[in-house]
């Protein structure tokens, strides 16, 4: 079972990006079981959604206690609460213009992966909306769902500047594959 925590701020859409995955998910033929955590349910306050993906029926129903992934909405998020629930094999996406190797000194053990997920947004037309780019990133990063599985629901769930999500989908995700490469290669 995969085992995925989004964590972001509301506003940031964190959720939105949990629905879409799942759907992503869902599409691709597996099962899925999506659920949200709001806090204070306001803007600005930490805000989780939690992603579980098999290839059987999900009958677990309880908060993700040791996730297999990440995604983080805000780097200032990356703290014991949320890293309570990584270990060193839990692949960590953060949206960040900071390089890889920041990360690896300011959190030891733990497999971070930065994608600048405003740059790309802004460079198409979507101001700060990160959702997009970081899904492309999460899902090259997992290596799931699909990217052509994933485009498509994007296609059928952005209401608005569609081809702007897909591009910053597709960016997200060669940024995400580029840095792979990168660490296959040390």
């Amino acid at each position: 079972m995969l085992q995925i925590v989004i964590q972001g701020r509301g506003g940031q859409g964190a959720q939105t990006a949990g629905n879409l995955l799942a759907a992503a998910f869902f599409a691709a033929g597996r099962q899925v079981q999506c659920f949200a955590s709001y806090g204070g349910a306001r803007r600005g306050t930490p805000v989780s959604s939690m992603l579980r993906v098999d290839e059987r029926p999900i009958r677990l129903r309880c908060d993700i206690d040791r996730a297999d992934a990440v995604l983080c909405f805000d780097a200032s998020l990356l703290g014991p609460a949320l890293l309570g629930c990584a270990d060193e094999r839990t692949l960590v996406v953060v949206n960040a213009a900071q390089r890889a190797d920041h990360f690896a000194a300011a959190l030891p053990g733990h497999h971070v992966l930065p994608l600048d997920g405003l740059a790309i947004a802004r460079r198409h037309g979507l101001g700060r909306i990160v959702n997009s780019a970081l899904i492309g990133g999460l899902a090259r990063a997992v290596g799931a769902p699909p990217l052509a599985t994933l485009l498509q629901t994007l296609h059928e769930g952005s209401p608005r500047q569609r081809e702007q999500n897909l591009a910053a989908c597709r960016d997200g995700w060669q940024a995400v594959d580029a840095l792979l490469h990168e660490e296959a290669c040390r």
